[in-house]
């Protein structure tokens, strides 16, 4: 299985580069799995699709204000830092732009001083470690400081921080938004629980390895990156109860997916845990706990369109694509959502 099989053609101002000020008035393509048949509907419609019994899986991650723009201390010339993975004793795993600029031992100020970094290391694939020092609360200070770590394709500045976050965001940690969830309004989330849906929490804290692009040519040949996870025994008590009652467990974003598929035994039971997860799900893989995703419109060849085409036919989903690209829906994290049941 090649990465080019993956490809699909998409004009550029099918981008969305700005968030609709209407979170749940975005469209929604509806995709049958087993036969290929579309539907298009608004997503606050979703909950016409959702049963009593079902269970909706959201990831409930944070994405911190993890880009920081600071000056190199001897030369002041600027330096860009991206918050990857909090380590210990306020030390980061970082991306740096220029890297070059930053050997170990260099410091960096942040907000004429307010914050202040040493590179201490260069680790895997260049990235740096950072040992930060300030006086106050670090995320009170990162909130004054920091800007939403936006994807590369989006280009306009983000005018209000809470919007690449969901409403139910709560355990910050994330470099990356679960964009899917993006279209959930408290209102629509109610809807839904009252109706009869379980809503079952879980954490997965996003790494910027999502928009990595795959450089190889075979699929199998990628490596996933490492991404932290959490389930607890209300939310595994919850799925679990879906499954064995025959009803079916929906989960919101590629991120959730990944959750349970990874902590899920060969039966598809889980219970409370935490890790790391470096799942790559791709066509041929039989899902154990999954029925059915609710997903925005993935990058070509990314690992995440991968990800859908084992759910839904790689054949039904490129069609689908085609037909939204021709419906001009707006594509990737501030974009569209695609319904797949």
């Amino acid at each position: 299985m090649k990465t080019s099989d993956f490809y699909y053609d998409l004009p550029q101002e099918l981008i969305a580069q700005d968030p609709l000020e209407d979170r749940a008035g975005s469209r929604l393509l509806v995709l049958d799995k087993k036969t290929g048949k579309t539907e298009h509907h608004i997503f606050r419609d979703i909950a016409g699709y959702l049963e009593p019994g079902d269970c909706l899986v959201i990831n409930d991650t944070k994405v911190i204000p993890a880009r920081l723009i600071g000056v190199k201390e001897d030369t002041g010339a600027k330096i860009e830092v991206l918050l990857l993975k909090r380590k210990e004793n306020n030390v980061w795993e970082t991306l740096v732009k220029s890297g070059k600029k930053a050997r170990p031992g260099t410091r960096i100020s942040f907000g004429d001083g307010l914050l202040m970094g040493e590179v201490m290391d260069v680790v895997d694939e260049g990235n740096r470690l950072i040992h930060f020092k300030y006086e106050g609360i670090f995320e009170e200070i990162l909130d004054q400081l920091g800007q939403m770590p936006l994807p590369p394709y989006i280009t306009h500045q983000l005018k209000d921080k809470d919007r690449y976050n969901t409403v139910y965001a709560t355990h910050e940690g994330s470099a990356a938004a679960p964009t899917a969830g993006l279209h959930f309004t408290p209102e629509l989330l109610q809807k839904i629980q009252d109706k009869g849906v379980d809503i079952a929490r879980v954490t997965l804290h996003v790494g910027l390895g999502t928009f990595r692009p795959v450089k190889v040519k075979e699929v199998k040949e990628h490596h996933m990156h490492s991404e932290f996870y959490i389930i607890d025994e209300e939310a595994a008590e919850k799925i679990n109860r879906a499954k064995e009652t025959g009803k079916r467990v929906i989960c919101v974003g590629t991120t959730s997916c990944r959750t349970i598929e990874a902590a899920a035994d060969e039966n598809g039971y889980l219970k409370a845990c935490s890790g790391w997860t470096e799942i790559f799900i791709y066509p041929g893989y039989r899902f154990k706990v999954l029925d059915g995703l609710i997903t925005n419109f993935h990058l070509p060849e990314s690992t995440l369109i991968m990800l859908v085409s084992a759910l839904a036919d790689r054949e039904h989903v490129l069609a689908a694509y085609e037909e939204a690209v021709k419906e001009k829906y707006r594509f990737f994290s501030f974009g569209d959502a695609m319904l797949i049941v």
